[in-house]
């Protein structure tokens, strides 16, 4: 039950407050949901629905439809806030931007309704999420299990931070259960995956990875930026947090830099601190941004989806391109566990052209509607080359393990017509 109150100021109610601040010193002390400006939406509604109009305020004082951006970095204090801190739940008070803000809050509420989870919090950075999350949860000397195929900046903040912090990892084949749980230590704390890996879109069986990380009483975080709430709810399946580039699909614009972390609430709260801490919080416009971007997910993931799986098969019966990547085509080696996993599969594709890196840089260079840039999830088809790009930071060696081959090509199909996307890509491929 949701028991936030609009009143004055955004402010929960009096009796609200007394009901609720002693919730520190019990045992069987229980949180509420989360800093919110307005009650969430029923669960019961669609993904769409909750898109649009979960967090998002009416302005009260002017009748603007929408959340203003409140651009301040700081508030009236009276003696609520100041007991607010007194007893240990400033992050339910509006005290100051970095603290919390209520722009931040409306798209927190609209992110934790489409994830299903209890809180959410939002960050200036995909890796400001990662670091801050990670870092709540792991002790000093705690060894983590981690995918082999990691985003490169989540695996050069593992490999070489975590040795300066006495840290350590295990990196594991995401889809070997087997080996993820031979490769737990007395000392591991956490089991971190993504829910589709980066570039070959290879899928984590959450189940067994939330039965492995129960069976050893561990905490299981998921970075789900490549499915996104639309595709699967990590959380409803047993997963501990769920992490989110959201300057990729989530935002879906190509113009804002953020992050994201969903959960329950106690372990959120565990988070909060750190992003404190590391500075990390989100600029009140960025969260107006992320929010509208927000209201127009389950579309766009529909649409992204649709083009996607006509591209694949156009590249699939291509003679210039060697395999093709897609959990949507049935010949995915994972389409199986995709389709019980996923509700959309997506709009990333890998594929392999025949002339390694050479013919797959001219590829680029003749594409004229995919963006050749980093980054994905945008209304605009982008394109890359893991080599030069998200895997540079790997050796050759590493990305061959990986099955990164060369001729890799990493594609995040847009909005665009897919007929005109595979017109452009059929051009592109005759010049190479």
């Amino acid at each position: 039950m949701n028991n936030n109150k609009l009143i004055k100021g955004d402010l929960r109610s009096k009796s609200a407050v007394t009901r609720h601040l002693d919730w520190a010193h019990h045992l069987t002390r229980a949180r509420l949901d989360g800093p919110s400006v307005k009650a969430r939406t029923s669960d019961e509604l669609h993904d769409s629905t909750k898109a649009v109009h979960s967090g998002t305020t009416d302005d009260l004082a002017t009748g603007a439809v929408g959340t203003p951006i409140f651009q301040t970095s700081t508030f009236l204090l009276n003696q609520e806030q100041y007991t607010s801190v007194e007893e240990g739940h400033a992050r339910d008070r509006f005290i100051y931007t970095r603290y919390g803000n209520p722009s931040q809050w409306a798209v927190q509420e609209k992110l934790a309704a489409l994830e299903g989870a209890q809180s959410a919090l939002v960050f200036s950075s995909g890796m400001a999420a990662i670091t801050a999350s990670v870092m709540a949860l792991l002790d000093k000397g705690a060894h983590v299990v981690a995918s082999n195929e990691l985003y490169g900046g989540t695996y050069n903040l593992f490999n070489h931070e975590f040795p300066t912090m006495g840290l350590s990892v295990s990196y594991v084949n995401p889809t070997d259960l087997d080996a993820i749980e031979k490769a737990i230590k007395p000392n591991t704390q956490i089991l971190y995956f993504e829910t589709l890996t980066n570039p070959l879109l290879k899928l984590v069986d959450i189940k067994g990875l939330v039965a492995i990380a129960k069976k050893h009483r561990l905490r299981l975080v998921l970075d789900a930026t490549f499915t996104t709430p639309i595709g699967c709810k990590p959380l409803e399946m047993g997963a501990d947090l769920v992490i989110h580039s959201a300057s990729k699909y989530l935002n879906g614009h190509s113009d804002l830099i953020a992050g994201c972390v969903m959960g329950p609430r106690k372990l959120v709260d565990m988070i909060w601190p750190r992003l404190l801490s590391y500075g990390s919080s989100m600029d009140p416009h960025a969260a107006f941004l992320l929010e509208r971007g927000l209201k127009t997910l389950p579309i766009r993931m529909r649409t992204h989806e649709i083009n996607a799986v006509e591209l694949a098969n156009f590249l699939e019966s291509h003679g210039k391109v060697l395999d093709v990547y897609y959990p949507g085509a049935a010949n995915h080696p994972q389409h199986e566990l995709a389709t019980q996993t996923l509700n959309n599969f997506g709009g990333m594709i890998a594929f392999v052209v025949k002339g390694g890196d050479e013919a797959a840089l001219k590829l680029l260079e003749h594409l004229k509607l995919p963006k050749q840039a980093t980054s994905l999830g945008g209304i605009e088809s982008l394109i890359s080359l893991p080599f030069n790009t998200s895997h540079a930071g790997y050796t050759s060696g590493q990305r061959n393990e990986m099955g990164i081959l060369p001729g890799c090509v990493r594609l995040s199909v847009g909005i665009e017509d897919y007929q005109d996307l595979i017109q452009d890509f059929e051009q592109a491929l005759s010049k190479i």
